[in-house]
């Protein structure tokens, strides 16, 4: 039991922590004993459980943490949500204000977000992964929220990121500046949005929801699981999932596009079968010779950590990365992409590969413009609205496209290689499902090499796919 306090504990926000001075209590929920200070520490997260504690001890208490910014009262114009949107709200709202809402590409999650706003009104910060999106956030939030101010021309958004350093009620960040600037701003908002809250939990990342006191928490993502099994953390981090809807129901529901997929096999050549199969089979002898008894997502990990002083864990690594190059890079698959690109030439179509040797290949043999990392901010503009227009019927990219990137609507989606990740494909068909004008059907064609792992890879994504798409949490 908590003894009374000879005096009152006194709560500060200290670099990402709460700092509680003058107290005796023995145990304060998700606080621990500083040697340094004397007194208990905890994590920005853990607020508002000490706030419930130490009102529900019936305990006097100075709280020193909170500095939100002023912020008027927001409502929203324009903004009509559909009926999977408005549960979506609703179950966030009867789970305290917190958790995570997982819709697919296409399906309005920014619209989920922006109401939630509105919900909590009061300060605001959305992270987001990447600069696009935080011009894409600005830009909808300008849109569709306003105040009662009627002198005010808009709402001024705050962005943190790209050179942009300015703070406002409703700020949107990067996960980088967001990450920097925790321990001096975390206590400043009351609400926090997540978008592609699937990077959260990444190492370094996740002390934004550790470092800021938010007691409203929104995580938004079209799939949530990570390979590495970090997802786990996102319920400590945001909340747990208060709603999920998937791109079957949707698109039986003709709010996203009916589609198909197609894999089509292709053959290696057999000189690439040959340098397959010896490259392969050199890989797996190297892992049974370090005691590993299949490859995994795991034991990669643990090869590449060996490959700098080990021989065998090197040659495995440099065997695999050439399997792996022969099976996504076939001729085969070159042949097979021209074959579709004419039989579809006045399709909207994006060509997706693993690497960027295959984009700049692509483009060069058959003429179409690209989009990678590299390519820059007006080019990558100048592509995506001449795609939009029609001056460009197919564009060939990386990874760059999927996510994070406002899309023009396609209709034919081409994977010319991928990884395993359920969410890369899911992220991958998310641009080719905004519903058409004419009720036509989207289609994802898959091009993958036999007799290789990469049917092995296909089949995993697939069944991820097939999990995610029908998913269902929440919803009634």
């Amino acid at each position: 039991m908590s003894a009374r306090l000879p005096s009152n504990p006194k709560l500060f926000f200290d670099k990402g922590t709460i700092h509680i001075e003058d107290s005796k209590l023995i145990q304060i929920p998700g606080t621990k004993y500083d040697d340094r200070t004397k007194n208990l520490r905890s994590y920005g997260l853990y607020y508002s459980e000490i706030i419930e504690y130490l009102e529900k001890s019936d305990l006097d208490f100075v709280d020193n943490v909170p500095d939100f910014i002023p912020s008027p009262t927001f409502q929203t114009r324009g903004l009509e949500l559909r009926d999977y949107q408005q549960h979506a709200i609703q179950n966030w709202e009867k789970s305290s204000r917190r958790g995570c809402v997982i819709l697919p590409t296409g399906a309005g999650k920014t619209a989920v977000g922006i109401q939630a706003i509105q919900k909590v009104n009061a300060s605001t910060i959305i992270v987001v992964p990447t600069i696009d999106l935080m011009e894409q956030w600005s830009a909808n939030l300008s849109k569709y929220l306003s105040t009662n101010n009627q002198n005010q021309q808009g709402i001024p958004i705050g962005k943190l990121g790209g050179g942009e350093d300015n703070l406002q009620a409703i700020t949107v960040a990067t996960y980088d500046s967001a990450y920097l600037r925790a321990p001096s701003i975390g206590n400043q908002f009351k609400l926090i949005v997540f978008d592609e809250v699937h990077h959260l939990p990444a190492p370094g990342y996740r002390s934004i929801g550790e470092q800021f006191i938010a007691p409203y928490r929104l995580g938004l993502t079209a799939t949530i699981e990570r390979e590495d099994e970090l997802h786990e953390l996102i319920p400590y981090l945001a909340g747990g999932v208060v709603f999920r809807l998937g791109s079957q129901e949707l698109s039986d529901q003709k709010h996203l596009a009916e589609y198909t997929i197609d894999r089509i096999q292709v053959a290696l050549t057999a000189e690439e079968q040959k340098e397959y199969d010896t490259n392969n089979t050199k890989f797996l002898t190297n892992l049974r010779r370090l005691g590993f008894s299949a490859p995994s997502m795991h034991n990669l990990k643990r090869l590449i950590m060996m490959s700098n002083r080990n021989n065998i864990a090197r040659e495995a690594l440099l065997a695999r990365n050439k399997a792996n190059e022969i099976a996504l890079n076939s001729s085969a698959k070159i042949d097979e992409l021209q074959k579709i690109l004419r039989q579809n030439k006045d399709t909207k179509t994006i060509i997706f590969t693993q690497n960027n040797k295959m984009v700049y290949d692509l483009s060069g043999r058959f003429l179409i413009p690209h989009i990678t990392y590299k390519t820059i901010k007006e080019e990558r503009q100048d592509v995506l609205e001449g795609f939009k227009s029609g001056r460009y019927n197919v564009v060939v990219t990386s990874k760059v496209l999927d996510e994070g990137v406002d899309v023009p609507d396609a209709e034919l989606g081409i994977i010319m290689s991928g990884t395993g990740s359920g969410r890369e494909l899911i992220q991958r068909l998310g641009r080719i499902l905004r519903p058409k004008q004419d009720g036509r059907k989207a289609r994802l064609v898959e091009l993958i090499s036999k007799h290789t792992r990469e049917t092995n890879i296909s089949a995993k994504r697939i069944t991820s796919l097939k999990r995610n798409s029908s998913a269902n949490v929440g919803s009634k």
